[in-house]
Parts: C-alpha cells; structure tokens; sequence
C-alpha cells in the first residue's frame, strides 16, 4: 500500500519545517522529511540556491537546473510513496522566472495516482520579518526595519495560483494546531484533490504573471 504524501507550500520562515516535524512527531506511520532544506544540504555550491531560487528572475542560467531537480524531487518522494512510506515536503512553488516553466503542473504529473494532500502555508509578512530579524541564519534570510522587496516579492508569488485542499496559517496557531488541521485534512480526503486538478492543467499562470506585474531585483 502506497503512502500518504503532503506538500506543504509557502515563502521562506513561513514555518514549514516546524509543521514538518509536528507531523512526524505526532502522525502514525513512518513519515519522511523532504523538500528545499534536505535536497539543498546535498547540493555543491554550483547549484545552490536550487529549487530555492526566489522570484524575479535572477538566475536564468539556473533555471534549467532548477526544473530538474523539483523533477527529480518529486520523482523521489513518489518513490518513496510507492516504497510504503509517509512524505512530508517543505517547498516554495512559484512560476516567477525570467519566463513561466510551469514546474508545479509537471511536479504534480509525477504523484500521479498517488495520495497527495497539498497544503498552503501562510504567514503575515509582519510575521516573516520579525522571524527573519529574530533569526537571520548568518545572513541566509534578509532582515531589517521595512520589508525588503524581494521578501515582499516570495509573499505575492509563492500562493499562485492558490490551488490548495487546505491552508494554514502559523501567524494564527501553533505548528502542533496546523498539524492537528492536516492531520484531520488526510482523514476527510476529497477528490479530486489539488494536485490531480493541477495535473491536468499544465499553465496555471496568474493574469497578473502573464501581464509582468512581478518586477525582478536582487535580495533572498
């Protein structure tokens, strides 16, 4: 029996990874902890920031790189599935390139006949920046007194385009109160869920995207 599969989508310091380990500690089962934080500490320097890669365009020198390896992530997490074992994933989807590559509908192609439970993870920016100021991890996360527009940029771009089956919100409860919401999300499963609807549409591309409302600046 194939396991159960959540995608827990949101910006940077939107608290993730704590949800990912509230759901390991508290889930039954075997759970494995994939995403952006595990697939970047295997990466050389060459690749980084990975599928981390912020909104705006940047590094267009990346972005085939950044294809593969979501492609390569997801492929992994089915495998994983297929295997018996609980996935939990921490990811940041967005299709803010220097042009749309659509990754998100190509992920969700790859889980395909699996149960996938994708979660939006949402964090009032005030929040985000009293995290990052709090905890800047040497410099990883940019901070200080106004929000930095490439912080401002992941919050307007990552939740495109909103297709969740449920959403959370870590600025209004604790990562054991947004595990508890999923937790009761896997028993009531509903079909067809999110990423069988984003299967099937591989441009799922905002109006604002298509009119370039997003402008590209440097900052993490």
């Amino acid at each position: 029996m194939s396991g159960r599969i959540v995608i827990l989508n949101g910006a940077p310091r939107s608290g993730k990874s704590t949800i990912a380990a509230a759901l390991q500690g508290s889930e039954p089962g075997a759970w494995i902890n994939l995403g952006v934080d595990a697939q970047n500490r295997m990466l050389p320097a060459s690749l980084r920031p990975g599928i981390g890669l912020r909104p705006g365009g940047e590094r267009p020198d990346l972005e085939a790189k950044v294809v593969a390896l979501y492609l390569a992530l997801y492929d992994s997490i089915a495998a994983h599935a297929r295997q018996g074992f609980h996935v939990v994933a921490d990811v940041g989807h967005h299709d803010f390139y220097s042009r749309p590559l659509a990754i998100l509908p190509q992920c969700a192609q790859r889980l395909v006949g699996l149960d996938v439970l994708f979660v939006g993870v949402r964090c009032p920016i005030e929040e985000i920046m009293r995290r990052r100021n709090v905890d800047p991890q040497g410099g990883l996360y940019l901070g200080g007194d106004t929000v930095p527009e490439p912080v401002r940029r992941w919050q307007e771009a990552v939740h495109v385009p909103g297709t969740y089956d449920v959403e959370v919100d870590t600025g209004a409860m604790e990562a054991e109160g947004c595990a508890a919401v999923i937790a009761a999300a896997l028993r009531e499963w509903r079909r067809p869920s999110a990423f069988e609807r984003l299967a099937g549409d591989p441009h799922p591309a905002s109006p604002e995207r298509r009119r370039g409302t997003l402008g590209c600046s440097r900052g993490a």
